[in-house]
């Protein structure tokens, strides 16, 4: 039996309808589904056959696919819980701006009917792998599909933050904080701190500082093959932030050390070019 899975996001009410559909079509088709603990919550009291099981653990299972269900927070959580397996996921967005989330509602059943049959491409996106060195010793690590970030804590006071490159000294920012951006993610918070937008298949990576105190410090593209440290100079505790939703506290003298991740993200694309989404997604001008 062929076997899919489906992510989304909680408290979308729209989604009770969404759900029990989707499940049925699956299901018709011979697919054994697995749902997630958020997603299961949509399809009670719906006599539908599925599995339960926590997000982080449906990969484990080797669905063909996932369709996540609603904006660009809920797919960088999913991405980061499937990458490791590289299961290709459908993006649905669902009543959100959805730079990621690039299939409209109104499309999905024709884009799963393409996936279906084997005839949608698929796209693979890096990602960025972190460690936190402590000591001399790693204390966290995640996988980020948008950006590493190490932000200030605080309101008032700025940090002091090193950069090297392949342990080559670079500069120290004393900023807000400091951006380590894949090409997915250089549409998001790095873009907002006035960072270029990379296209999905530039092999780089951007280091944009946020609100720096010198106004000559300006974003960095370097190759992804590159190893990025930031050392942390401040005594004031900062924040480590993986796709601005899991992450954990700085302290002065540790060592974030980015560099690409092993894991990719695979996502099923429709029609849209990167640059139609972004001339509709920022509202650029239309020949």
């Amino acid at each position: 039996m062929r076997s899919a899975a489906i992510i989304s996001k909680p408290d979308k009410p729209e989604l009770y309808r969404i759900i029990p559909e989707l499940l049925r079509w699956l299901q018709e088709r011979d697919y054994r589904v697995y749902l997630d603990e958020e997603t299961a919550i949509y399809a009670q009291g719906h006599h539908t056959d599925h599995q339960t099981h926590p997000r982080r653990d449906l990969a484990s299972f080797g669905p063909e696919f996932v369709v996540v269900l609603g904006g660009d927070g809920t797919l960088l959580s999913a991405a980061r819980a499937l990458a490791h397996k590289s299961i290709p996921i459908i993006a649905v967005n669902v009543g959100s701006l959805g730079f990621l989330t690039e299939v409209p509602l109104a499309e999905m059943y024709p884009t799963l009917e393409a996936v279906d049959a084997g005839q949608c491409p698929l796209e693979s996106r890096a990602m960025v792998h972190c460690d936190l060195v402590r000591n001399g010793q790693a204390v966290g690590e995640f996988d980020a599909l948008n950006d590493a970030v190490v932000n200030k804590s605080t309101i008032a006071r700025l940090v002091s933050i090193d950069v090297y490159i392949e342990g080559t000294f670079v500069s120290n920012y004393l900023a807000d904080g400091v951006i380590i951006s894949t090409p997915t993610g250089s549409t998001a918070y790095s873009l907002a701190a006035g960072g270029p937008i990379l296209t999905p298949s530039v092999d780089g990576f951007v280091i944009t500082p946020v609100s720096p105190h010198s106004l000559t410090h300006r974003p960095l593209v370097v190759r992804d093959s590159a190893t990025i440290d930031l050392v942390y100079r401040s005594a004031e505790e900062a924040f480590l932030s993986i796709d601005g939703q899991v992450g954990m506290p700085v302290v002065e003298g540790d060592h974030v050390r980015c560099s690409k991740s092993s894991a990719t993200v695979q996502l099923f694309r429709i029609r849209k070019s990167f640059f139609e989404v972004l001339r509709s997604k920022l509202k650029w001008g239309q020949r």
